[in-house]
């Protein structure tokens, strides 16, 4: 049901909002929304497109350098951002406007009076999508939690007089082929957990963990041994006692 509305109201959308999670953004590409685009460019004419990458704080600056590098080789438009916290919002608003500024332009040669743009905002479950359109707005207008399945329905909400949002239930496939990027959707909580055995997820989390220092300081043990006490100093693996009371 879901796929049907959602190929119903691509037609109505100037912008297309593609919202990946930062930590995977190969595993979170919206493929059925890259399907869709592609039938509907042939019949009915380009739609613009920006892809957001929330969660921005989960990463490394160096992890989001060499990405948005990626990207913009690529010639893709890619808006960082925050959604709790409302980073890349201001941008992304004001992006999808000057994309979809030739609609208008077509409606006046044509004697139409000018309309908001409409963006629609897409992606898998739990990457962030209603918060990030909770903080366009403003105000709490989308139900938002840190699971997947919170959006049930689509939504259109009004941003300002010159913008319409889409707000639109995260879409997974039927079956996802890949096992790696399934084993990494399930690591980062973009699907349910009554997909996976969690006991495996996590050890599969644990074994990727080891192979970080290798890839991050070019196997340089001494560099990787001082990051991980420096790390746990700092509290960042969060803050825990050593020694515990003798009972």
């Amino acid at each position: 049901k879901a796929e049907k509305e959602l190929k119903e109201q691509l037609k109505l959308m100037d912008v297309v909002i593609e919202v990946r999670d930062r930590r995977i953004p190969m595993s979170t590409i919206f493929i059925l929304l890259l399907l869709l685009l592609l039938w509907m460019d042939l019949w009915l004419g380009n739609r613009k497109r920006i892809l957001v990458l929330n969660r921005e704080d989960m990463i490394s600056t160096a992890d989001r350098n060499a990405w948005a590098d990626y990207f913009t080789r690529n010639g893709t438009k890619v808006v960082f951002s925050n959604g709790q916290l409302g980073m890349g919002t201001m941008k992304l608003g004001r992006l999808a406007k000057e994309l979809a500024a030739d609609v208008n332009v077509r409606r006046r040669t044509k004697g139409l009076l000018p309309r908001a743009v409409q963006a629609g905002i897409v992606g898998y479950p739990n990457v962030g999508k209603s918060s990030l359109v909770n903080r366009l707005l403003k105000r709490r207008m989308c139900p938002a939690a840190p699971r997947p399945g919170v959006t049930r329905e689509l939504r259109w909400v009004r941003f300002g007089k010159d913008l319409e949002l889409l707000d639109s239930p995260g879409i997974l496939p039927m079956r996802i082929n890949d096992q790696s990027a399934a084993i990494k959707l399930a690591i980062c909580d973009d699907i349910g957990e009554r997909s996976y055995d969690v006991a495996d997820v996590a050890a599969i989390l644990v074994q990727m963990l080891t192979k970080l220092p290798t890839i991050v300081f070019n196997g340089d043990v001494h560099q990787a041994a001082f990051r991980v006490l420096a790390d746990f100093r700092k509290g960042k693996f969060g803050w825990t006692a050593l020694e515990r009371p003798p009972r």
